[in-house]
């Protein structure tokens, strides 16, 4: 299935379930198939819409520089309308834009977030433009490694290594994962659509104050296994939130909610919060 945006972009979806609707917004290097075990869990209690981010997957579109935070905010809203609905779950970079969207629509009734990627330091903005070049260039192991490294969600292995070695690393994992059978997305395939993300994240640097504004109950999601600065931010952002619960998962990381998570767990925490 698929709407149109706005802007014409068209947005690929997944709908499953029966109840009152909610739409699962996917951070960056996953599409609607990371959310499957999380929609399934909770479609016995929602109509659950997963739709592919622009740039990935169902929704093909090319990066476009002038791209910015409010385009993803329209994508949210024309599937919130679809959907009929005003509840909205989001992960990492689509923590950021569900943030966004419910500080801007008065569509938006409630909104849980899991670790959006807010930098108490900044982020490092030379690292998001030498990975647009890498990716405009094919250089897609360097991408790779530059976009972990850019996130601070690198492994140690590769966070130690000196540049080549990394961009070596890189481009084994890409290999290997090339050649995985089955549905799951390939990483090559993903990391163009990264720009987006990183424009997002870019973007919204810096401005957390703002969803001080934001008067509708949000539930915050974390896990004990996330890189401190994400557990971090997840507390700066308890403090910003007028009207929101901070659960923690112990043992959870960064991918708590896809399908290689704990699903079940979140699902349940947002089965609470949304009925």
């Amino acid at each position: 299935m698929c709407l149109t945006s706005r802007d014409g972009t068209r947005i690929g979806y997944q709908r499953r379930g029966d109840g009152p609707g909610l739409v699962l917004v996917q951070g960056a290097m996953g599409t609607a198939y990371n959310y499957t075990d999380l929609a399934t869990a909770l479609a016995s209690n929602f109509t659950v819409y997963t739709p592919d981010r622009r740039g990935r997957g169902l929704s093909p579109r090319p990066y476009d520089d002038e791209h910015d935070v409010a385009r993803d905010v329209e994508d949210v809203d024309a599937m919130l309308a679809e959907a009929d609905t005003g509840y909205v779950f989001g992960l990492s970079s689509g923590a950021i834009i569900t943030l966004e969207a419910a500080r801007t629509l008065p569509r938006v009734t409630r909104a849980a977030v899991y670790e959006p990627p807010f930098y108490r330091d900044g982020i490092s903005h030379n690292g998001i433009r030498q990975l647009g070049a890498d990716i405009e260039h094919g250089h897609l192991a360097a991408a790779l490694a530059g976009s972990l490294r850019t996130a601070g969600t690198a492994p140690a292995a590769l966070r130690m290594l000196p540049g080549p070695a990394a961009r070596l690393l890189a481009a084994a994992v890409l290999s290997v994962d090339a050649r995985k059978r089955g549905p799951a997305p390939k990483l090559r395939d993903l990391l163009p659509g990264i720009r987006y993300d990183f424009n997002v994240v870019g973007g919204m640097d810096g401005k957390m104050a703002s969803f001080g504004s934001v008067d509708k109950p949000m539930l915050l999601l974390s896990g004990t296994k996330s890189p401190e600065f994400l557990q971090q931010a997840i507390r700066d952002l308890a403090g910003v939130l007028p009207r929101a619960t901070h659960i923690e998962f112990d043992g959870l990381d960064h991918a708590g909610s896809w399908n290689t998570g704990r699903p079940d767990l979140v699902a349940a925490a947002l089965r609470d919060f949304f009925a």
